[in-house]
């Protein structure tokens, strides 16, 4: 081993490296008043800042969570190194040479994992670079170039090529003392038959970098019709490589995202770098992966969360942009910044967009217009027949369980008045209501949380008690009335979700949790939920299992979906017209369940019930029984 750094060294390393300037690497300061800094704690969620940090100290405090300490703390606990990893990280950013209380210098092959996965990567990045410029990248150039990008811009992103050959990057790097372990390690090498092989070769080559400007990953697209390979490959995940815990160009962009509070979300590196060539310096791009909480998290703390902040995502005009938005929708409430959406004319992406029409055009289009609750609930809406009754009550279903998602009641009210205009519901109080009652559902955890047919929804984890009749506190196997013909087709039809899900999908996913009227079932339905859906099933069903498994929240519920999920169908044949039938069933029963409850509401109430709320009542009843009439006429084309 190496020995214990030398006490001087480290108070050297600790009065070279400013505190500030390494916090503000991963998190937007402001001025706390005092000399000192604030900004949203990087540690635990937060909506307002309470993370302070004094440079005159040297010392960071969060009064949030209590985290503090020095500059060594902070990069300990933030990018999870060891002490003697973070005082040689710092080193080497301030150069300064370390000394070992047992003697001599600090031999590489001592240096902690990260610092040397860290360093396999620069050297890397930095014999692409090189490669670029050889006869055989001419290929590399030339894909730049019909994209608009000279070897400025290449040089400016530190785009590099991949020789073709098997272990040209490998032999370099063992050259430069990298163990083989390291490289397999690092992600840049793997394992071949001879012994380790370069995982990129004939690609160009982005190095994607984390907030603090490392190198930890690359991004690798292909360049020839002979190369087998998925068109871009990432590095596999590794110590120092998360997918989902990186954005592309942030080290680039952090700067600027933090002083505009603004952030451009497009979906490739040629966007990124057609971006910030046109003047939008804020774009960065996630690597291979959906937008999710992870990178939330990271641009909520180069945000701020100030009132202005805004972050323009900026998907392609196809189906599956579409599908892009609609998940970032799904997190838009996690942001307190404001989210909108921009789709280029003729659905050309940014890169597409500067080289067809120039970089005003791409400054252009990332300037906010859509909201993106307001582009997310036209993309649901669109999906129907709004000229049928049907078709708006089917419309209203899904998209007020999306707007009853947001948090704030002011907010969820505005956006449900939308939504009747965008339904052609007149009375916008209906909708305002209905949205209100799914928001009231999904936080009474507890307690009867209704559905369609009125009857006790779903139980959440630990949540047995107080719970409906029908459900006991705790089931083993089906504890169901299996002779019930609504519990036997929501068995079927959570084994199809199951077992089949390209069968069910994507229909199944837009039913609520509180259409199951048996709680074992509904408690299924929540798991599936909480896995991503039974979308997430038809590209890997293992996966999606596994991800429904992990979502049980005890060993009952867990052995309910591994029942299911190997359980013989009761049908002969399992196609699109058993799983349709199914859909059906369980919806129609849904909404019958729901008419029958309003009216006898309305029966009980008699002539107690004040005017407005008779004619909601009605109206409601109304959408209903059309609907009801079109799925009983149509079948599962009414969906």
């Amino acid at each position: 081993m190496a020995g214990r750094i030398n006490d001087d060294d480290v108070k050297a390393v600790r009065d070279a490296v400013p505190i500030d300037a390494v916090v503000s690497e991963y998190l937007q300061l402001r001025n706390a008043g005092g000399g000192n800094l604030k900004g949203l704690c990087p540690f635990h969620d937060e909506k307002s800042p309470s993370f302070q940090v004094s440079p005159s100290k040297g010392l960071f405090h969060c009064f949030g969570c209590q985290e503090g300490g020095d500059t060594i703390a902070f990069v300990m606990k933030i990018d999870h190194l060891s002490f003697s990893e973070t005082v040689e990280r710092l080193a080497a950013k301030a150069g300064i040479t370390l000394r070992y209380e047992e003697g001599g210098y600090n031999p590489s092959h001592q240096r902690g994992e990260r610092i040397r996965l860290i360093e396999a990567h620069q050297a890397a990045a930095e014999f692409y670079v090189r490669a670029l410029e050889s006869p055989e990248a001419e290929i590399g150039r030339t894909f730049l170039a019909e994209r608009g990008f000279d070897q400025e811009a290449a040089t400016h992103f530190r785009v590099g090529y991949s020789p073709a050959g098997w272990d040209h990057l490998t032999r370099y790097l063992r050259g430069k003392g990298f163990s083989d372990k390291e490289l397999i390690t690092s992600g840049l090498s793997q394992d071949g038959r001879r012994g380790p092989i370069d995982r990129f070769r004939g690609r160009l080559m982005w190095p994607i970098s984390d907030t603090a400007g490392d190198i930890v990953g690359f991004g690798a697209r292909k360049l020839r019709d002979d190369d087998n390979g998925p068109k871009y490959l990432n590095t596999p995940e590794t110590p120092v490589y998360k997918k989902s815990q990186v954005l592309y160009g942030i080290d680039l962009a952090k700067k600027d995202i933090a002083k505009a509070s603004r952030a451009v979300v497009v979906e490739g590196y040629t966007d990124v770098m057609a971006c910030h060539l046109a003047g939008v310096t804020t774009a960065i791009a996630t690597c291979g992966t959906a937008f999710g909480n992870d990178h939330i998290k990271i641009l909520r703390r180069l945000l701020m969360d100030n009132g202005s902040a805004r972050v323009i995502f900026t998907f392609d005009g196809d189906s599956a942009g579409q599908k892009a938005a609609l998940r970032a929708f799904e997190d838009d409430q996690k942001f307190a910044a404001e989210t909108y959406i921009a789709i280029a004319p003729d659905g050309m992406d940014p890169c597409d967009l500067r080289l067809v029409k120039g970089d005003d055009a791409v400054r252009d289009l990332v300037e906010p217009r859509t909201p993106l609750f307001e582009f997310a609930l036209r993309q649901i809406v669109g999906r129907y027949d709004l000229e049928t009754p049907a078709g708006r009550a089917a419309a209203l279903d899904e998209a007020a369980a999306v707007v009853a998602k947001i948090k704030t009641s002011s907010v969820q009210r505005e956006v449900a008045v939308q939504l009747a205009g965008l339904v052609g519901i007149l009375d916008q109080e209906f909708v305002v209501r209905r949205v209100a009652q799914l928001a009231r559902w999904a936080r009474d955890k507890g307690g009867d949380h209704g559905d369609r047919g009125g009857r006790g929804g779903p139980q959440g984890r630990g949540q047995r008690a107080g719970a409906p009749q029908q459900a006991a506190p705790a089931f083993s196997g089906p504890a169901l009335n299996l002779r019930s013909p609504a519990h036997r087709t929501e068995r079927e039809l959570l084994k199809l979700a199951l077992q089949k899900p390209a069968l069910v999908s994507p229909a199944f996913d837009a039913y609520g949790v509180d259409e199951f009227t048996a709680a074992p079932y509904a408690a299924v339905r929540r798991c599936i939920e909480e896995a991503g859906g039974a979308e997430q099933g038809i590209t890997d069903d293992r996966a999606y299992l596994g991800a429904v498994l992990d979502a049980a929240p005890d060993n009952t519920a867990r052995n309910l979906v591994t029942e299911l999920a190997v359980e013989v169908f009761h049908g002969r044949t399992i196609d699109e017209t058993y799983a349709g039938m199914h859909l059906v069933h369980v919806r129609l029963r849904a909404v019958d369940r729901r008419i029958a409850d309003v009216q006898s509401s309305l029966a009980r109430l008699g002539n107690h019930v004040a005017p407005q709320d008779l004619a909601a009542a009605q109206n409601e009843v109304w959408v209903l029984q059309q609907y009801a009439q079109t799925l009983r006429a149509h079948g599962a084309a009414a969906l």
